[in-house]
């Protein structure tokens, strides 16, 4: 494989710099990219059609994954460069590295390019802004076979580097969306879709409620909870039992114990 003949070693470099900067919202909106950080995470991105457009790497430290998953971007048209271990340091960030960083392009996450197929399980968060938490909700909804996972608030950074990573890559395995809580009620609304929402003071239990056919499955922010957006008549509110001191779950793993009692009652099919 080809690569750039310049090593950069210096972490003042321009294109660092600029790499470097997409860790902050405002660049990654700018410039239409985000980053990945790790092989699994660059392997993931790539079986999912996602579009790298470089790759820096630390050819020491990367591993056999990372090798064939940098040939494979090479070959899809991404540039990559070669960097010193300290430059390729400055541009992590996860508690590991792997030996390979990689900018990509940030998908249309608009809610029109979401196709979905004739009994479709969504997950919607609102206001859920921690990327470990995000990236464990992507994780979930994968795992259970979720058909997309939209954000309904712009404060949710679907592509935030750290989410991407929390989510093991998964993020580009199943379709994404964002639009406004107003947009997203409305357009599931258009397609027929059920609406559940977690509620804390809901007095159906999620093992009564029905959650096969279309369904969406809305959950709240970390601080916040929903918004009254999601209290019209046709939702149906549900509450996890809570047998101890505290009220509520973390939203990941509210998301978590839903979409497999979604996925129980849809049956549970081998894996591939």
């Amino acid at each position: 494989m080809a690569a750039d003949p310049l090593v950069i070693s210096s972490a003042k470099n321009p294109r660092i710099k600029a790499v470097a900067d997409l860790r902050g919202r405002r660049e990654r909106d700018a410039a239409g990219l985000t980053l990945i950080d790790g092989s699994r995470e660059l392997a993931r991105a790539l079986a999912g059609r996602a579009v790298v457009v470089e790759a820096f790497v630390d050819w020491e430290r990367l591993d056999a994954e990372g090798r064939l998953a940098v040939a494979e971007a090479h070959k899809r048209g991404a540039h990559v460069t070669e960097v010193t271990a300290p430059v390729l340091d400055r541009i992590a960030f996860g508690d590991r590295a792997e030996g390979v960083v990689a900018t990509v392009r940030i998908p249309d996450l608009t809610l029109a390019r979401c196709v979905l197929p004739a009994e479709p399980l969504l997950v919607v968060i609102e206001g859920v802004e921690k990327p470990g938490n995000l990236g464990a909700v992507l994780r979930s909804a994968d795992g259970a076979g979720a058909d997309a996972v939209i954000a309904a608030d712009a404060r949710t950074d679907l592509f935030n580097p750290n989410a991407v990573r929390a989510s093991l890559g998964t993020i580009f395995a199943l379709p994404v969306a964002a639009g406004s809580s107003a947009d997203v009620l409305a357009w599931l609304r258009g397609r027929g879709m059920r609406i559940v929402t977690t509620r804390v003071e809901a007095q159906a239990s999620y093992t009564e409620t029905d959650l096969t056919g279309p369904v969406a499955i809305v959950m709240g922010g970390e601080a916040d909870g929903l918004t009254p957006v999601w209290d019209g008549p046709d939702v149906t509110a549900v509450s996890l039992p809570m047998l101890g001191v505290a009220d509520s779950l973390n939203v990941s793993t509210t998301a978590a114990i839903l979409l497999y009692e979604a996925r129980r009652q849809r049956g549970l099919p081998h894996r591939a």
